[in-house]
């Protein structure tokens, strides 16, 4: 018999999206979902929304899970797709020297994923203003992607994402497979994409990442990979 693991994952203060999902998806499994937050109330790129993401509060945020007596710790947010995925890669590097629990992110998932399905060409859902959402393009150029083609909602205030409307990013995601990507990623842990990212992958015959579902995904990778 498998030994149950448990899960750790720090999210941003503002997420409402992940803690529903993980009820919903892990109601039959022997694995359990602990959760600490970072707070993170808005999304752009002054020095004050930038501060929020600061390495020594995510260590705090992190350390908590450390009296739940976590066996993997995943950061469930998306910065590193504008801060640079190098932050994510330190991230990792810094929680697992500082708790000894294996560490990994959402990005960081979402990008293995990309690369698992051989993916050359990307396509960008996002909730944020058009620099943010750039800075992503931008940095998957960077990666050695070709530009990805996008479509961002123009949002600010982290709480205000989970209230998009499904059926908006249902349409982002359809627009967006009219120029044959061969991956779209759903790219913020407070869209409401999960519920309808495996319904697209079907329909459009193109993969749909969704941010939140890769969370989990990255949580259960780690757990399995060590035992």
């Amino acid at each position: 018999m498998q030994i149950p693991k448990r899960i750790g994952i720090v999210i941003p203060s503002s997420n409402v999206v992940i803690e529903p999902l993980v009820a919903q998806r892990f109601r039959h499994s022997n694995n359990s979902v602990h959760f600490s937050r970072l707070g993170v109330s808005e999304i752009n790129l002054d020095s004050m929304s930038l501060e929020q993401f600061e390495m020594q509060k995510q260590l705090v945020a992190a350390k908590q899970l450390c009296d739940a007596r976590v066996d993997a710790i995943v950061w469930g947010g998306t910065s590193a797709s504008w801060l640079g995925f190098e932050r994510d890669e330190a991230y990792c590097q810094l929680i697992e020297q500082e708790t000894a629990i294996p560490t990994t992110t959402c990005m960081l998932e979402i990008n293995q994923q990309a690369t698992d399905l051989g993916a050359q060409k990307l396509a960008i859902v996002t909730p944020y203003t058009d620099d943010v959402h750039n800075r992503i393009l931008d940095n998957y150029e960077h990666l050695g992607f070709p530009r990805p083609t996008g479509i961002n909602l123009g949002k600010t205030i982290s709480n205000d994402f989970a209230s998009i409307a499904v059926d908006k990013i249902e349409q982002a995601v359809s627009n967006l497979a009219k120029n044959s990507p061969d991956v779209i990623v759903i790219m913020c842990t407070n869209l409401k994409g999960a519920c309808v990212a495996d319904n697209l992958s079907k329909s459009l015959h193109i993969p749909v990442i969704d941010s939140a579902v890769a969370t989990l995904q990255a949580g259960l990778r780690i757990v399995s990979d060590n035992g």
